[in-house]
């Protein structure tokens, strides 16, 4: 089967799209013949290699799909052949302290599809069958595929580790990533004022199509603080979304309010900045850190998702084929939403759409 493959760590040169054996489930896992997959930032850096990081090559890149189940292990009863799923990426145990309290990202083997394990940028994957979940009937292919990773990251960073409270503003860094776009339309399902921050004007007035009550483009303003102390009243934010690093990080302890939260799950622009330690500790700051989520959040955020009938902002659609283009858009920060990929597509069937729906007549085989 096809499948988009590195050899080795390096730059989208080393991307190819080449020939794997079709996957076989072991005795707890399913194969989803895999109908769209989404990417994210962390297919970059997988891709290009952190230290420590050991995979085994050729390695198959991708953590989020949506398809149908194909096959299934002896032991498997959650699921059968024929569903159409979505698959929770995150990888657990399920035997260690922090499992059996159900904080799965938090267990201590904790590993994501397309990072420890083959992934989903290919026709079929085999994946443990208990992070399959049913599809929301109301998504298309291509807006199921964008959700997992996305909001489920930007769920547990607002809902269980900031506990945002309905009435409270939160500001939302460098809008029209995944992750930031999840934040936004969740954010505003919970009841909260949103501003949100860009250096493109047409981003920000997407933003604002979006229900974003206020924007921000920080190329355009001197002080990014003024500007939003401005927007609260001298307050300053009840939260600070972080998916940016250490470009955004100072602004951080500028902007929130005494009392306040920052929490963060990225560092897009670096890993390593300073703390003002003392407006941490005199303005009682509490700082989150945040990594995917456990399969609770996973349950609760597709069942808000589906109440509330979300939809993901689904940017464009390229065959698996063109894998390198597809990267190469998400390098440069192009995208508003998330690229997705259509493993059955050939180079010519490519949709650059930008818009928050796909039309069902421009995307017809990713529309459920």
């Amino acid at each position: 089967m096809n499948a988009a493959l590195i050899f080795h760590h390096g730059e989208l040169d080393c991307l190819t799209l080449g020939d794997v054996p079709e996957p076989k489930p072991a005795a707890t896992e399913a194969v989803i013949a895999v109908r769209a997959a989404a990417l994210n930032h962390l297919d970059i850096w997988v891709r290009k290699g952190r230290p420590g990081l050991q995979l085994k090559f050729p390695h198959v890149l991708g953590s989020d799909a949506t398809g149908t189940v194909s096959a299934v292990g002896d032991h498997v009863q959650s699921v059968k052949v024929g569903d159409e799923v979505i698959l929770n990426p995150g990888l657990s145990c399920g035997q260690c302290e922090y499992c059996r309290r159900g904080e799965h990202s938090e267990c201590t083997a904790f590993g994501i599809v397309g990072l420890s394990r083959a992934g989903t940028f290919a026709e079929s994957v085999a994946v443990p069958a208990a992070n399959l979940y049913p599809k929301p009937e109301h998504l298309s292919i291509a807006e199921a595929a964008a959700l997992p990773l996305a909001y489920l990251t930007a769920w547990r960073m607002l809902m269980t580790r900031a506990k945002l409270i309905a009435g409270e503003t939160v500001l939302i860094h460098g809008i029209g990533g995944g992750v930031a776009l999840a934040a936004l339309e969740l954010a505003k399902l919970a009841g909260a004022k949103v501003i949100v921050t860009s250096s493109s004007d047409a981003k920000l007035e997407r933003a604002k199509k979006l229900r974003a009550d206020h924007t921000v483009n920080y190329r355009g303003v001197s002080d990014i603080e003024t500007a939003v102390r401005d927007l609260t009243g001298g307050r300053g934010v009840d939260i600070v979304f972080d998916t940016v690093g250490a470009a955004t990080w100072a602004v951080n302890f500028l902007v929130v309010r005494k009392g306040g939260r920052i929490v963060l799950c990225g560092v897009t622009t670096g890993p390593k900045a300073e703390v003002n330690i003392a407006a941490l500790y005199w303005n009682q700051l509490t700082i989150l850190g945040s990594t995917m989520g456990s399969h609770e959040d996973f349950r609760r955020m597709l069942q808000a998702v589906t109440a509330a009938k979300l939809h993901p902002v689904v940017d464009s659609v390229f065959a698996l084929g063109e894998i390198k283009d597809a990267m190469a858009k998400m390098e440069h920060g192009d995208q508003f939403g998330k690229i997705v990929l259509n493993p059955h597509a050939v180079a010519d069937t490519r949709h650059h759409t930008s818009h928050h729906r796909q039309p069902r007549e421009q995307i017809p085989e990713l529309v459920a």
